[in-house]
């Protein structure tokens, strides 16, 4: 699993283009102020075993050093070559959600299977944006 991690003040999308057919219809997109933005990309090695715990520890680690609470995640297949299949993607997403809203966190998804248009205001300052393969 590849994570960028990316700190905005600022994060909007709206839908585009439907890209898979087994995901239901989206029309609308949202905005949201003061988050962090995490772009996932799970691998083909995850299948074997995801690495969930890595991804918990790095995200409360980050949410400690950034004092944010509220978390985006985004499906991104541009951060590695190696690419799981797009239901156990989804599937992971969905596991990743409910770990972290166990955590106490505020999560939310952007639709998976469509390419979006992305509105960022990604503010520079240390650690507002963060590379991890785990």
């Amino acid at each position: 699993m590849k994570l960028l991690m990316i700190y905005a003040s600022h994060f909007g999308y709206t839908p585009t283009i439907k890209t898979l057919d087994f995901v239901p219809e989206v029309l609308e997109g949202k905005t949201y102020k003061d988050v962090q933005v995490a772009f996932i990309q799970v691998e083909k090695e995850d299948e074997e075993k995801i690495p969930m715990k890595k991804f918990m520890n790095f995200v409360k680690w980050l949410s400690r050093k950034n004092e944010f609470n509220n978390i985006i995640l985004h499906s991104f297949g541009h951060l590695s070559e190696s690419k799981a299949d797009p239901k156990f993607t989804k599937d992971v997403l969905d596991k990743l959600e409910e770990k972290l809203i166990t955590a106490g966190f505020e999560v939310n998804q952007t639709p998976f299977g469509y390419f979006l248009d992305l509105d960022m205001n990604a503010p520079g300052y240390s650690l507002a944006r963060v590379f991890k393969s785990l």
